[in-house]
Formats: structure tokens, sequence, C-alpha cells
């Protein structure tokens, strides 16, 4: 039998710029963003300087920077700063709010589903998700948990890029375990609370 075919994980992220900086194929800005996280991480969470102060010091920086390179350029005949064209595109907008809106869609018919379709698998499926996003948040304040995402997305890639075979042999057998699980639950528990919810209707 031949090696199994190999999961592009390069395309599965785009192709572009970015799925080139999350697997370290363009190393410099790859390093350049874990290290502009850490220090955005220890600044707030381990200094404790404040966001708002943060923002406003680097935009009265930028301001400064840029007023005085514009009156050097003017006075010594240099070129202006190259800065790009400041304006949000009708296409940028139109697009995000489409994307908004299928997402809000979605939530909608999610919420009608558990409202009024009495969908108890659903109902159980949010209300582990509810729980383990309570969890997690409880654990680690907003501005950790976006920094542990970034290092995710700058490891895991990467690690699943070149172990794929080996990690997918470990998921098949992690999915397969789960479905008996759940088979069983669904057998054991969600099957009979159904049958006793349409018993209730019947005699109402």
């Amino acid at each position: 039998m031949g090696e199994p075919r190999r999961f592009s994980v390069h395309l599965a992220l785009g192709g572009g710029p970015v799925a080139d900086v999350l697997l370290w194929k363009k190393k410099y800005q790859s390093a350049l963003l874990l290290v502009s996280s850490t220090v955005l991480w220890l600044l707030f969470e381990r200094v404790g300087y404040n966001l708002l102060s943060f923002i406003s010091n680097v935009l009265f920086l930028l301001v400064i920077i840029l007023f005085f390179w514009a009156k050097s350029a003017a006075l010594l005949n240099r070129p202006l700063p190259p800065l790009p064209n400041l304006e949000v595109s009708e296409e940028i907008v139109v697009k995000a709010a489409d994307e908004m809106r299928i997402c809000v869609n979605h939530a909608l018919s999610i919420a009608h589903d558990i409202a009024i379709g009495g969908n108890l698998r659903l109902v159980g499926q949010l209300a582990i998700g509810l729980w383990v996003i309570s969890y997690i948040g409880s654990s680690f304040s907003f501005l950790t948990l976006i920094y542990i995402c970034a290092l995710l997305c700058l490891s895991l890639p990467v690690v699943y890029d070149k172990y794929q075979t080996m990690i997918d042999d470990k998921l098949n057998v992690a999915y397969k375990i789960a479905r008996i699980q759940y088979r069983m639950i669904d057998e054991n528990v969600l099957s009979k609370i159904s049958v006793l919810q349409s018993k209730e209707k019947k005699t109402q």
C-alpha cells in the first residue's frame, strides 16, 4: 500500500501570506508576530499597563512623527511620508456586512431550534459549549486567552504539517471512541428523554 495522501495545510489556511506566516515560511514575520504578541501580553498582564493609555500614546507618537516628517520634507525638499489612501471602500463594507448577516442568521436559526423546536441534542451541545467557555473564561483573562490563541496559531499548524500522518491516526482513534461514547449516551439517556417528551405531548 502506498503512503496516504497528505492534506495541504497551506491551502487550508488560505494559501496566501497569512498561511506563510502561520507555517513559518516567512520566518521574520512569524518571529515578529510572536515577539510583539509576547511583549503586548507582558505589558498588559504583568506590568499592568492600561490598554487605552497604550493606544493613545502610540497614536500620539505616530501623529507627532508624521507631522514633523511632513514639515521637514517641505523645508528640505524631501518626499512626504508614504501613507496609503486612508479610506474604507464600499466593497469591503458590503462584504463585511454580508458575512455578519450570515453569522447572525445562523445564530438566530439555532436559537429558534432551541426555543421553539425543542431540539434536545442541540440544547445539550449548547450547554456543554457554554460550560466549556465559562470554565475557560474563569481560568484565564481575556488578554491571556488571546495570547494563548496566538501561540496556538503559530505552533499547531507547523506541528500538524510536520507530523500529519501520526496526528491523523491518533485523531481517528479518539474520534471512534468519542462516537461510541456518544452513541451510548444517546441510547441510554437522550432517546429516553425524547420518548418521555413525546408521550407527554400526546397526553396533553
